[in-house]
């Protein structure tokens, strides 16, 4: 009897460079706890990539990262078990396919396609099949008809279902919309601005570059608000010479600004001890230090994490900087020694979360109170260091009130300090409220959501 020749296998298409690049940047995320921001500019440098898969790349890297949550919903739907009943792996695969499919112009086929023959590659035919069923699921329907299913109801939920549309933790809508107050109803403009793509921000050095020359040297724009600031308008800031060279740096512009607010606050006295009490990775510390170089005045910083004070070293290469590598709630510093002092306290990070697409969904409420005790301590211990008619100016990335209001409130009640109106420290940026705190916005002012306040030791 003759027998059929014996079937060749099938060979698998494995993921094109850019699609690859995303994975494998979303399996770091997923298994190592890294941050997308960080492994993705190295995998692309590493792997030589650039253009428009290096475009391509960072849309499906970052957009996937920022909309996990959303993402996750509707593979459950269509899958019809929970992402947690999903092996990991798989779930990149299907987070990184379905993003595709509801949030790019990808066509529909290519894909699918793309991720079930890496299914087929990284398991069996059996679990490609598996996503093949799953992603054509997702793919009958838009993400707007979706969302229409899945979030919570409008009506009965506003927060919930403004959080859910613009793929945010229901817990961080409601810590913003506390957060703006009486202006609860910029909170879809909010969260809209965390999916957008932000632009990259420069900081010239003061004393070595101009804003102006340098938005000249790199083809882009000078910032609004910040005398540093220069927006960049493409490409890796970090093979740029001036960004090299020292001559500049990768700074969100709301973060210059907290760093030029301490330099131009009113104090009482002389003026030339200056404290960087949370320096690491040393953005803030480089651009005190050339100020205070201009100045007459000297820059100490403190930063206890050895790797975090590596950074805050090179960060202030050439500059006049004493780096401590201690505690800032126990620096060993003499008592009211400092004329100025910033306080740029850890925080959830809340306000960054469009530069750290991972964040949103890593941070969990149960964060919070920890990080406020912390924040109080290193508020009490920077009014200790800072003499009568000293400034301390209290900083974080987050608009969270318990990591905002809640601790300068503490501060006012526990120590001898006045509240100053920081609002004339952050001049020309409109729309700042009451005061005396200033709140900058992603959506009203193009800067990562800072909060700062600025106290004065009696």
């Amino acid at each position: 009897m003759n027998r059929p020749p014996p079937r060749k296998p099938q060979r698998r298409k494995p993921l094109d460079p850019a699609r690859q690049v995303a994975f494998d940047v979303l399996r770091a995320v997923t298994e190592r706890d890294a941050y997308a921001n960080l492994a993705l500019p190295a995998l692309l440098r590493e792997r030589e990539m650039s253009g428009r898969d290096a475009a391509f790349a960072t849309e499906l890297t970052y957009g996937t990262c920022r909309c996990l949550g959303l993402l996750d919903a509707v593979i459950a739907a269509a899958a019809g078990r929970p992402v947690e009943n999903i092996d990991d792996v798989l779930l990149d695969l299907l987070r990184l396919g379905a993003y595709q499919l509801l949030r790019t112009r990808v066509d529909a086929h290519a894909a699918v396609d793309t991720t079930v023959e890496q299914a087929a590659i990284e398991f069996d035919t059996a679990r490609a099949g598996f996503v093949n069923g799953v992603l054509r699921t997702v793919s009958r329907r838009d993400e707007a008809s979706w969302v229409a299913e899945l979030a919570p109801p409008a009506a009965t939920d506003p927060i919930g279902h403004i959080a859910f549309t613009h793929a945010h933790p229901r817990w961080i809508g409601q810590a913003f919309a506390d957060a703006l107050g009486a202006a609860a109803g910029e909170l879809s403009a909010l969260l809209a601005s965390d999916d957008e793509r932000p632009l990259v921000h420069l900081a010239a050095r003061p004393g070595a570059l101009t804003a102006a020359d340098l938005a000249a040297a790199v083809d882009g724009t000078v910032g609004r608000f910040s005398p540093y600031a220069v927006y960049l308008r493409g490409g890796d800031p970090g093979a740029l010479a001036p960004v090299r060279d020292g001559l500049a740096q990768v700074q969100d512009e709301g973060s210059q600004l907290v760093a030029h607010a301490l330099t131009v606050a009113p104090i009482d006295g002389p003026d030339g001890a200056w404290l960087d009490l949370c320096a690491g990775p040393g953005g803030k510390t480089a651009l005190l230090a050339a100020l205070a170089a201009q100045s007459g005045a000297r820059v100490t910083a403190v930063e206890p994490a050895a790797h975090r004070a590596d950074f805050v070293e090179r960060n202030t290469r050439g500059l006049d900087v004493e780096i401590l590598r201690v505690d800032g709630r126990d620096t060993g510093l003499a008592p009211a020694s400092f004329d100025r002092v910033l306080v740029d306290a850890p925080c959830t990070g809340l306000g960054a979360l469009r530069r750290r697409p991972e964040a949103r969904w890593r941070r969990q409420p149960g964060d919070v109170p920890t990080l406020a005790k912390l924040q109080r301590e290193l508020l009490a211990s920077a009014i200790a260091l800072t003499r009568p008619g000293g400034v301390v100016l209290y900083s974080t990335c987050s608009p969270h009130i318990a990591e905002t209001v809640g601790v300068v409130a503490d501060a006012l009640r526990r120590h001898p300090v006045d509240a100053i109106d920081a609002r004339p420290l952050f001049a020309p940026v409109p729309d700042l409220g009451d005061g005396p705190y200033v709140q900058l916005w992603p959506h009203r002012h193009g800067t990562d959501a800072m909060f700062a306040a600025a106290l004065q030791v009696r």
